[in-house]
């Protein structure tokens, strides 16, 4: 058997035991439905949500289960940096938000706009009011681009501006204005915000491929690449951080730390940073801009955000473990808006999905809940076309690799790129249907 066939070979039995190991999770269909007529409201039809409800429906006989979310089109976000780098098309990421959602729940399809948790009724734009007896809040985030001042989206692939977190459509743009830079060169400036945000992994996903694209296309002396960055370190688990600036030294990506992204003067190719010695521009031909990102508006306002962490983002008070709001325990946070330390990415969806159904069902059945979030979080680290590590960690920044002695997290493997471009779609898609 030749090298090739035997790694192919391990690769499909990773896959089946990934398979294996999933089904761990999913509810039995033979198991016995908890009998109830408890209204359970979930704001938000995105990844979490979605899985919930699709869990949720084969646990519960006479749940009233009603999500609330206007928008019509759902979002496969982990490849927004593979239609940003021209390796997929932008509707590779793109499907109905209806086609993901059970029969048996109700989708309402407008914004919430406001939320009681005392009177334990939300609202919607349209001025309909929803009583619920345990809520769930999985809203994601919102782009802040406003607070870049001289940035609006309408620039995105214009003048060497890039912004791929806005959607399939700008990331789309986005590579064309970064397929341009890969060809002409020039400085490149890739970028990151202060607040927290949905796959820290990804401004530097960016990074690597368009530094690997423009020195495969033969341009690699064409380019000065810079990544610059809010913190002090390059990545929040101390490990990793170190392998990405030991590859960035390596590949010649300078980084510099403490610099905020505060405005930029698309005329004339230039970025104002706010540093710890003042202001400092930097003239660009490239930039990347993820904008700071915070809890939606009605989060903030709804009384549900932690008084005392990340003020300025609005993130839902929760305990760690269990999502469970620690004053209202009839709602759990789930996803992007969670107020915990990691998990703002699929795949740490995929585990707290589980937990908020755990939770939910044993509070209508009166009985302790028994599952709990560790801080799971995925991040398939792209370094270069073909290649990347898959990096897993927990809360206490542990790496915690799901397939120990197979797959190095912190080596550059085909197999770890085959689990970013293929694989994960595949899982993502079963997590959406509550199986996985």
């Amino acid at each position: 058997m030749s090298r090739f066939q035997s790694t192919r070979r391990q690769f499909l039995g990773l896959a089946a035991g990934g398979a294996a190991a999933t089904a761990l999770t999913i509810p039995h269909e033979s198991q016995a439905r908890t009998q109830t007529r408890a209204r359970i409201v979930i704001i938000g039809a995105g990844a979490g949500g979605t899985a919930l409800a699709n869990r949720l429906v084969r646990r519960l006989e006479g749940a009233r289960i009603t999500l609330i979310d206007p928008r019509a089109q759902h979002l496969y976000q982990p490849g927004l940096s593979l239609v940003a780098t021209g390796l997929k098309p932008a509707d590779y990421v793109t499907s109905k938000t209806t086609d993901w959602l059970p029969d048996e729940a109700t989708l309402v399809a407008e914004k919430a706009v406001a939320i009681d948790p005392v009177a334990k009724t939300v609202a919607t734009d349209s001025g309909q009011v929803l009583d619920y007896d345990f809520l769930v809040v999985a809203p994601g985030l919102i782009l802040d681009h406003d607070a870049i001042e001289g940035f609006s989206l309408d620039m995105v692939g214009q003048k060497g501006i890039g912004a791929l977190y806005a959607g399939p459509d700008y990331a789309a743009r986005t590579w064309q204005a970064a397929s341009k830079f890969t060809e002409e060169g020039g400085v490149g400036l890739f970028t990151r915000p202060e607040t927290e945000m949905k796959c820290a992994g990804a401004p530097l996903k960016h990074t690597f491929l368009i530094d690997d694209i423009a020195k495969h296309s033969g341009n690699g002396g064409k380019i000065d690449m810079h990544y610059v960055a809010p913190q002090t370190s390059l990545f929040g688990v101390p490990i990793v951080s170190e392998k990405v600036r030991m590859l960035f030294e390596d590949r010649g990506i300078d980084s510099h730390y403490q610099h905020t992204l505060k405005a930029i003067d698309a005329e004339a190719r230039r970025a104002t940073f706010d540093t710890p010695d003042g202001p400092t521009e930097i003239d660009y031909d490239y930039i990347h801009v993820i904008p700071p990102q915070r809890a939606p508006e009605v989060i903030r306002q709804s009384g549900l955000s932690w008084a005392d962490k990340w003020t300025d983002q609005g993130w839902v008070e929760c305990d760690m473990a269990s999502l469970r709001h620690l004053r209202y325990p009839e709602i759990w946070a789930l996803g992007d808006v969670a107020g915990v330390p990691k998990g703002k990415t699929a795949a740490s969806v995929k585990w707290q999905v589980p937990v908020v159904e755990d939770g939910l069902v044993s509070a209508i059945e009166g009985t302790d809940p028994t599952a709990t979030y560790n801080g799971y979080t995925s991040c398939p680290m792209i370094t270069r076309v073909g290649r990347a590590m898959l990096v897993e960690f927990d809360y206490n920044n542990d790496l915690v690799p799901s397939f120990p002695g197979i797959i190095a997290p912190l080596e550059e493997l085909w197999i770890s790129w085959l689990m970013k471009a293929v694989a994960l779609k595949a899982t993502y898609n079963a997590m959406l249907r509550g199986r996985a």
